[in-house]
């Protein structure tokens, strides 16, 4: 008797299980990645396979990203935004289009993205954080007789004219963070008078902050303004020319964002996800497609590749001021007008 109740037993469990794995497979989760586009291919997979979730995810820009969820307000399609910079995150919050989630795992986290966390009354999770900086060809720049920017200063050499790349403030939300910083460092017309004479050495301003290290790479440029981990990647890859500094007067920083979107669909699949993705299984992906931010969790140990920021002159960055959608809106209008719109 007990032989064949626990066969039942067993068959139940079982059964339970199977139907279980079947429920998972029936679920999916649709995102939108903002980050590396290596770490939000091999992320979906990873969840996907581990968890039979299926993962429906766009690679975008921040600034498209935020495009998107405004544009789906009314009747949303998008469940998780994950990757990118913060400010546009702060923005989406601050206009309606975000969930609040609090994790009971914030104790696993640095003290960066739990202040995300309060400051955003928890619409907004902290993802990674990354700093500012120049990412140089050495190559190319002594071919041409220039020498390696140190400030941000020197990028005013005339020298430099036709060499330097970065993103524009508009779809990228890295671009905004050096629009904001710049204005943090140095006043806001003080710093619009040095956008103006850095636009006459600016070779264009890519829809992507991710593009500048691969042209620095490449050689199709000496200079590229971004973020520094992304320059750092290239050199790793083997791109040995490529090099890469803070520059000395400061600089700002991100905090990448995480957030569920309001009326989402598939809110349980969702919050798996995202769930996964602040885990050390899902944090550690990063290194592992070679984006190399600083992870938020800390209790696992990150990638000795990824460079560190303890030695980097970090701004004491407003993310509350500047994630507010009408001072972006305020700055990337002036900045079309008093920039972008002069002649190179």
């Amino acid at each position: 008797m007990n032989s064949i109740f626990a066969r039942a037993l067993a068959t139940l469990v079982c059964g339970f299980g199977l139907a279980g794995a079947a429920l998972a497979q029936n679920q999916q989760v649709v995102a939108i990645c903002a980050t590396d586009q290596g770490w939000c291919e091999l992320a979906a997979k990873e969840f996907q396979a581990q968890t039979g979730i299926k993962v429906l995810q766009v690679h975008k820009a921040t600034g498209e990203a935020l495009a998107q969820l405004r544009a789906e307000a009314a009747n949303p399609k998008t469940d998780l935004w994950w990757g990118g910079t913060g400010d546009p995150f702060l923005q989406a919050a601050e206009v309606g289009l975000l969930d609040a989630y609090r994790p009971n795992y914030l104790n696993d986290l640095h003290g960066w993205s739990v202040r995300q966390y309060a400051m955003s009354e928890n619409y907004v999770g902290g993802f990674y954080t990354s700093a500012i900086g120049f990412g140089w060809n050495e190559d190319v720049l002594k071919k041409k007789g220039l020498p390696a920017p140190k400030c941000w200063a020197d990028l005013l050499d005339a020298r430099y004219k036709g060499e330097i790349e970065t993103s524009h403030p508009g779809s990228s939300g890295t671009g905004y963070t050096i629009l904001a910083g710049l204005v943090q460092l140095m006043g806001e017309d003080a710093a619009f008078a040095y956008l103006q004479k850095l636009h006459r050495n600016v070779t264009q301003y890519t829809r992507s902050g991710q593009a500048q290290a691969k042209s620095v790479a490449k050689g199709e440029v000496g200079i590229g303004i971004s973020f520094i981990f992304g320059f750092e990647n290239e050199r790793q890859q083997g791109f040995k020319m490529v090099k890469s500094g803070a520059p000395c007067e400061g600089t700002g920083y991100e905090v990448g964002g995480i957030a569920l979107v309001k009326g989402s669909r598939n809110r349980e699949a969702a919050k798996k996800y995202y769930d996964w993705l602040m885990s050390p299984a899902g944090q550690s992906i990063g290194a592992r497609a070679n984006s190399l931010q600083v992870p938020a969790n800390k209790t696992f140990k990150p990638d000795p590749r990824i460079p560190t920021i303890d030695a980097v002159r970090l701004i004491k960055y407003d993310f509350q001021k500047y994630g507010k959608a009408v001072e972006r809106r305020r700055l990337i209008e002036r900045w079309e007008k008093e920039v972008n719109a002069l002649p190179r």
